[in-house]
């Protein structure tokens, strides 16, 4: 693994927004990256960040970053690696403006997720699937993490299909209002109240979990060939995506061996020792009451994934529940690590 030395500079794109602010908070002590660009839009380029942001993490705003001048999202920033929380609707074109002039995009976008030479990256699951890269004709590079319901459940499937392979996966997501960014959901319609429609969630899962589980093959992704359908839910939880999975496999399995599987699980990230790679990766908790986003969410800082309720399941195999931090394995953190593995595996230079 590369070693080290002095930070590496890095900026964050879309800064001002809730997935930019959260690549703040877990940014401002981080042993591997050092802040030295924020870009947004034109409306809050050239202003201090303390008057540019509408800040609502829990923690203040770090007074170095407070005090930094916004940027436009423009590549001509003084750093290499660019975090983008950018939204979707204006990403794609910026990222790829960045890419064109040298830098290393690391994207929560779902611009360039399913491009075929753009790793759709959860580095504890496919972190071979990085060396994509490799095929992409610009000067930089983009890499990608899935979307934040998708990334719990990969999280769970991955062990479960190497040791005894997927066949078929149903899962009901109860999805966290932070997925929905800021201001996200207006309380009128979510107190009281659960909504059972999130605009392209089912679509997003049901695709990037087959590229995500697929097999690298002549420099491209054989998707798998498990079917999987998904049905999103919007309810009353600040933080914390909660899963209830149904699957069936390819070979027989008892119920111990699965929990051995999870519980024994270990990845690139834990092998080697990368600062966001949790450990464990995975809890499995005997309790039937378990996981609950308000106890779990926050494992591993935010990092590992929470499963319980095994049992068996009278339609396919077994069923249980999966719950992760939306905003931080999900998005920000869930970037954060790509680029650690990235760095790790020499792909940057300074």
């Amino acid at each position: 693994m590369k070693k080290i030395t002095d930070k590496i500079p890095v900026g964050i794109l879309g800064a001002t927004g809730s997935v930019g602010q959260k690549f703040i908070e877990l940014l401002q002590d981080h042993s591997w990256f050092k802040i030295t660009a924020l870009g947004a839009s034109e409306r809050s380029a050239g202003k201090l960040y303390k008057h540019a942001a509408n800040w609502f993490q829990q923690t203040a705003i770090p007074t170095r970053i407070a005090n930094m001048v916004v940027s436009k999202c423009e590549p001509n920033l003084p750093c290499k690696i660019v975090f983008s929380g950018l939204d979707a609707a204006v990403a794609g074109p910026i990222e790829e403006a960045f890419a064109e002039a040298g830098y290393i995009v690391i994207s929560n976008a779902k611009n360039h997720r399913m491009s075929e030479d753009v790793p759709l990256l959860v580095p504890d699951v496919n972190p071979d699937h990085l060396s994509l890269i490799e095929k992409q004709k610009t000067k930089g590079k983009i890499v990608t993490n899935p979307n934040c319901s998708t990334t719990g459940l990969v999280m769970a499937l991955k062990p479960l299909d190497d040791a005894f392979g997927l066949d078929k996966v149903s899962v009901v997501t109860m999805q966290a209002l932070s997925g929905a960014g800021y201001p996200g959901v207006s309380s009128l319609d979510i107190i009281d109240n659960m909504i059972p429609y999130i605009a392209g969630e089912e679509e997003k899962m049901q695709i990037e979990v087959l590229k995500i589980l697929g097999k690298l093959k002549d420099d491209k992704v054989d998707f798998s060939d498990l079917t999987l359908s998904a049905q999103c839910n919007r309810v009353p939880v600040i933080n914390g995506h909660m899963e209830s999975v149904s699957l069936s496999f390819k070979k027989s399995a008892k119920k111990e061996d699965i929990i051995k599987v999870w519980k024994e699980y270990q990845s690139e990230p834990q092998k080697l020792g990368l600062p966001f790679a949790p450990q464990p990766p995975i809890y499995y908790f005997d309790d039937p009451r378990y996981p609950q986003p308000r106890l779990h969410r926050d494992l591993g800082n935010g990092m590992a994934v929470s499963i319980g309720r095994l049992r068996e399941c009278t339609i396919l195999d077994y069923k249980f529940t999966v719950l992760s931090h939306n905003t931080v394995r999900g998005a920000a953190g869930g970037a954060i690590l790509n680029a650690e593995l990235l760095v790790a595996k020499g792909y940057y230079e300074d």
